[in-house]
This record gives structure tokens, sequence and C-alpha cells, in this order.
């Protein structure tokens, strides 16, 4: 991508060739021509720089997803490590960690391991990994103040790590760490979960769409 970002900044070969073939007394001194190429190309670089790319340094080539606590944001890297979107989200109230019932969002290597809601309709509650007939509102909010909702899409993680966040007691798959829907309650780009990575229920629906079961999600706390 890199390479064919650079060659599409490169100005027309009309112009390229016209300064090639220059004759030798105009090309060793300046010219109009070869002045307007000169600043046709510092524009080019300035007003189209190239783009910071984000590689997959877990599975070269593929597409990942980084889960910044510091910023509170969720970023979608596509195969090439370019940008692709960017979310507001909200991690655990109570910080990072690993071990079970901390009620702390893990960190290090995951990979979404299921994929539970696709169709649903957007605020559907999700219970116990299954939809349900019922939908959030203000007013159940309201009712039910303390309830930690999961609607609309869950993606499933699994830690990829043995020993941080992969078996016995610090099993990310066995403590239910989702990326899921939560309600306009949420205060988004604030820790406010019990461990899962909540996000607005537009955004959940859209990256349920783009990120595959498989696909490599980094938790980072200083990110």
């Amino acid at each position: 991508m890199q390479v064919t970002a650079m060659l599409s900044r490169l100005p027309p070969l009309r112009l390229l060739f016209s300064l090639i073939t220059l004759p030798l007394s105009v090309a060793a001194g300046p010219s109009d021509q070869s002045l307007a190429a000169a600043n046709w190309l510092q524009n080019e670089q300035e007003a189209s720089p190239l783009l910071q790319t984000h590689p997959n340094p877990f599975s070269d080539g593929q597409p990942w997803l980084l889960v910044g606590v510091k910023s509170q944001t969720l970023s979608y890297y596509d195969g090439n490590g370019l940008l692709a979107r960017q979310y507001s989200v909200s991690t655990a109230k109570f910080g990072v960690g690993e071990q079970k019932n901390s009620y702390q969002t893990p960190r290090g290597w995951h990979k979404v391991c299921d994929k539970i809601g696709d169709g649903a309709e957007k605020d559907t509650i999700i219970f116990r990994q299954k939809i349900t007939p019922w939908k959030y509102s203000e007013t159940l909010h309201q009712q039910y103040p303390n309830k930690d909702w999961i609607l609309t899409r869950v993606l499933w993680l699994c830690g990829m790590e043995p020993g941080l966040n992969q078996g016995g007691d610090v099993d990310s798959y066995d403590r239910y760490i989702y990326i899921h829907g939560a309600g306009s309650h949420v205060p988004f780009g604030t820790p406010s979960s019990l461990g899962c990575v909540r996000m607005k229920s537009d955004d959940v629906i859209e990256l349920f769409d783009h990120a595959a079961v498989g696909t490599d999600v980094y938790i980072d706390e200083n990110s």
C-alpha cells in the first residue's frame, strides 16, 4: 500500500518526461517549467502525506482490533494496517486485570471466538448468549439501574496468552469477556463496565459485520 500511495503522488508522466528531456542549457538553471514541477511535487507531498500503518504484529497481513484502555477507543485496522474505523468504548470501571471475579478488563492478545446476535434488531437484549424478544429502553434502565445490559451484538473473546488471559482463573473466555452493545445511559469514553468492552449499538453492528470469527484483538492499557 505504501508503494501504491507513493506512485499515486508522482507527477504525470508527460511532466516527468519533459523534465528528463530538457536541453542541458535549460536544465542547468532554473526555468519556469522546472520551478513549476518542483512546486507541484512539494504541494502534493504536503497535501497527501504518506498514511501511517499499523500492521497486525501477531498475524501478518490480517485485520485486527486494538482496544485502547487509556484512550477508551477501539480501532479496526485492515489487512494492510490502515486504520479503517475507530469507536469510542467503555472498559471496566475497576481497571485492568485478568483474575476471575475481578470485574476487570483483561490485557493482551485475544481472538474473536464466537459471535452472537446476527440479524437482531438494534438494542435487542441478549441474555445468557441467547437473543431475547425484549429490547432495551430508558424506562427499562430506570427500573433496573444496576443491570449490565448486553445488547444488539456480542463478540466473545478468548485469550491467546497462557497464564495471562488463557487457562485457569485468568481465562477470558470462561470469564465471559465480550465486546458488546450497551445502552444509551453508558458514558462512552469513560470506564464503566464490569469487565467487557461496551460499544454503542450502531457501532457494534458495524464492527460485527467486519470482524470475522478468528480476528485478533489486542487490549492495551497504555493505548
